[in-house]
């Protein structure tokens, strides 16, 4: 009765922990930012002979593993509140994203923006898809070791949930260093208009939501595989 209980309550924990990752890999706002580039002023014609035709325009960018979308908001404040779901402005326009093995931007490949930081890029893209496939594994583990109460079910799902929750944290953390310490954001979120921008551009960088629900559910993973492999231990020893 007791070991029920006990797996209920790390099923649950696992479930909202779970719930929380996908929900982190399959949104595409791990990184937010704003930018006011500027762009050409097109009512301003060549032979008015205007030394600067740009105006500056806000854009916000959010990106992911799967899409990097942008939009404009020439009406609205500067905060990261504008990234909410209804809050975005159209037309809002995104291309491919799989922000981290490679710089994203049509032309050349190796594009002229590329930088060593790709190689956090590149191991977090990894990372991430192995802990999607870890929590698979695990879950589809687990539904098994329910009904039949086996003890090696429970252990191995339990290990495949701290295995999971491990990348998740080694993933949340290179995440952070790119974004603290590696990357040249406003280069990189600027990548192909950097050279036409105003002099007084500011770029500023967030974490975004998809972030934090990975940071929430990635302790909720790891708590829930120790409690599968203890309650494998436990059922181990009732049957010695």
């Amino acid at each position: 009765m007791k070991v029920g209980i006990v797996a209920l309550v790390a099923g649950l924990i696992g479930g909202v922990g779970i719930l929380l990752f996908f929900t982190a890999f399959g949104t595409d706002y791990w990184l937010l930012a704003t930018e006011n580039c500027g762009v050409i002023d097109e009512s301003i014609s060549p032979a008015e002979n205007i030394s600067d035709p740009r105006i500056p325009t806000l854009y916000f960018h959010h990106e992911g593993f799967f899409w990097r979308c942008w939009f404009n908001g020439d009406e609205v404040e500067e905060t990261i509140w504008n990234f909410w779901f209804t809050s975005q402005t159209h037309p809002k326009h995104c291309i491919h994203g799989y922000l981290f093995p490679m710089p994203i931007a049509p032309g050349p490949v190796p594009h002229p923006s590329y930088d060593p930081t790709a190689v956090y890029r590149g191991f977090w893209t990894a990372f991430i898809t192995l802990a999607v496939a870890a929590s698979l594994v695990g879950i589809l583990l687990l539904v098994c070791a329910v009904p039949f109460v086996t003890a090696h079910l429970y252990k191995e799902g339990g290990g495949f949930l701290l295995t999971a929750g491990g990348l998740l944290a080694l993933l949340i953390l290179l995440f952070v260093m790119w974004k603290e310490f590696a990357a040249d954001l406003p280069k990189y979120i600027l990548l192909e208009r950097s050279q036409n921008c105003l002099p007084d551009t500011h770029v500023y960088a967030y974490y975004g939501w998809s972030f934090m629900f990975a940071a929430a559910g990635t302790p909720l993973v790891l708590l829930s595989g120790l409690l599968f492999l203890c309650i494998g231990r436990s059922i181990r020893v009732e049957e010695k």
